[in-house]
């Protein structure tokens, strides 16, 4: 094996006031030639009327490249869910 084919492992360090994340309920992608726009918000979907109120939480922006892997590795990880998701609701034998 060459040395360029060795595989490689990201060493990515997360802060401590990042470990629990952010919450969103709302997504919206954009584009223009260079690159794509994800931008996550948190919405109060609760309103009855008027405008709905809502806050981003994030706004990323990403090359071409990294956004079919992205929906790759998403689409990957959806149908692994749903499958683990659809073996947990398995009617039990015998149960009618």
């Amino acid at each position: 094996m060459e040395e360029n084919e060795l595989e490689r492992q990201l060493n990515i360090h997360l802060d401590p006031e990042h470990l629990a994340g952010v919450y969103a309920n709302f997504a919206n992608v954009s584009f223009s030639d260079y690159e794509f726009t994800l931008t996550f918000a948190r919405v109060d979907h609760e309103v009855d009327e008027g405008e709905v109120p809502g806050v981003v939480v994030t706004r990323v922006n990403v090359s071409p490249r990294f956004m079919q892997e992205l929906m790759d590795a998403m689409a990957d990880c959806w149908s692994k869910w749903q499958t683990r998701e659809g073996i947990r609701n398995l009617p039990e034998p015998g149960a009618e």
